[in-house]
């Protein structure tokens, strides 16, 4: 391939460039031969279509806004908690190790993994909990659906086309990284398909019936694995959890007392950072050994046999599972509906509520908004998704300063 710079003719031999960081499997998904952009645009010489859509991806305002909305632990509560970016980060590390092992495209595995969050709300759960509940006339709300509007429609960063123009295998990620959406005679898996997602699938169908790739399914699996860990590291930062508790699961325990047989007299941070890691690897490894077997099973023989395999590829074994759902468990119990955490909740609820109110009877307010000149003559439904796209794209200091803006009382949510 030539291309010119400056009268000089650049040849360039794209294998050589070495994308995908080795050999793939044949059931691997190919940047070469993907089923394109909604937009059809000229190839890169120097990257694959997958490597940029994760640069698109990573160069995105809804990408930076994630170092500012909560994880667990809203930002106020210290500087080394996780946030909903560092914990992207952390999801794409382990999505890539998973790909690479299992030799799949590693770039698209990592662009799933840095987009499968760009939806969420500020506040976490609870916001999206709260702007589901506003929204729910209209609609409702679901965090994947608005990733897909962010990634489609919201982002306006290209002259030609609104959104970032991402391959369909990166929307179809994106969408299906949890698993098929419609059981085989159209019914919603998890309850009815939202609306955002079915309005784009007329235009382009992501296929939302069949499993996603091998690589959407590693970076789902690698969310459970980094906020399963990372929800007790920072659960123990924060003195929610102890180590106590963490005898209550068998798999915790057996590290712990591996990592004390070792490591006798370790301060506590590192002794945290050792069960850490090694709770990582064992889920990795475990995810790994499963997926090869599932694949010996199944005889893949291309991305899309993955995709009509009629099951998940990448998955816990059965004991690995059940450490999961007791991971959950303590998490929801010790953590998650903590009292004091309760308590923040109830505040960052109704920060949400009011603001949304607020929005409706006056969308002058949304100041930053491109739509607000032509918001109000717009029909009540239509008038109430921008607000909860507004909503959804605030950071959890920008609803904070929003809201003391327009309220005389603002929840403290310490």
């Amino acid at each position: 391939m030539g291309r010119c710079w400056n009268g000089w003719i650049m040849t360039i031999d794209r294998h050589a460039l070495g994308f995908g960081y080795g050999e793939r499997a044949i059931y691997a998904s190919d940047p070469w031969t993907s089923r394109g952009r909604l937009y059809e645009e000229g190839s890169s010489p120097t990257r694959s279509d997958f490597q940029r859509d994760r640069d698109r991806i990573v160069h995105t305002t809804a990408f930076r806004r994630l170092k500012h909305k909560t994880q667990v632990f809203i930002a106020q509560d210290g500087d080394h908690y996780r946030t909903r970016l560092t914990h992207t980060i952390e999801v794409a590390q382990i999505a890539r190790a998973l790909a690479r092992a299992l030799k799949l495209d590693e770039d698209l595995a990592e662009g799933v993994a840095l987009v499968h969050d760009f939806g969420h709300t500020p506040f976490g759960h609870t916001g999206e909990d709260a702007l589901h509940e506003a929204l729910l006339p209209y609609g409702g709300f679901d965090h994947n659906a608005q990733s897909l509007r962010i990634v489609t429609k919201l982002e306006r960063r290209y002259a030609e086309f609104d959104g970032l123009n991402l391959t369909w295998e990166t929307l179809e990620g994106l969408v299906k990284h949890n698993g098929p959406l419609l059981t085989p005679e159209g019914k919603g898996t998890r309850g009815p398909v939202p609306q955002p997602i079915l309005d784009y699938c007329e235009i382009h169908d992501l296929e939302i019936a069949s499993y996603a790739s091998l690589e959407a399914q590693v970076a789902a699996i690698a969310d459970d694995i980094a906020y399963n860990t990372h929800d007790i590291d920072d659960g123990l930062r924060s003195g929610y959890l102890s180590f106590d508790m963490l005898e209550e699961i068998p798999f915790l325990s057996g590290l712990m007392s591996e990592v004390r047989e070792r490591y006798p007299h370790l301060e506590a941070s590192r002794f945290t950072h050792e069960i850490m890691r090694r709770q990582i690897t064992r889920m990795v490894e475990d995810v790994i050994s499963v997926s090869q077997q599932a694949l010996a099973e199944v005889k893949p023989h291309s991305a899309d046999d993955i995709r009509g395999a009629g099951r998940v590829i990448a998955a816990f074994s059965p004991a690995m599972a059940e450490t999961d759902k007791q991971i959950k468990h303590m998490l929801f119990k010790r953590i998650y509906r903590h009292p004091d955490i309760m308590h923040i909740r109830a505040g960052a609820a109704q920060i949400v509520t009011d603001l949304f109110k607020a929005y409706m009877d006056n969308p002058k307010e949304m100041q930053s908004h491109y739509w607000v000149d032509h918001i109000a003559g717009l029909a009540v439904a239509a008038k109430a998704r921008h607000v909860g796209d507004y909503l959804a794209g605030m950071t959890d200091t920008y609803a904070i300063s929003a809201h003391r803006r327009l309220f005389d009382q603002t929840p403290d949510l310490r």
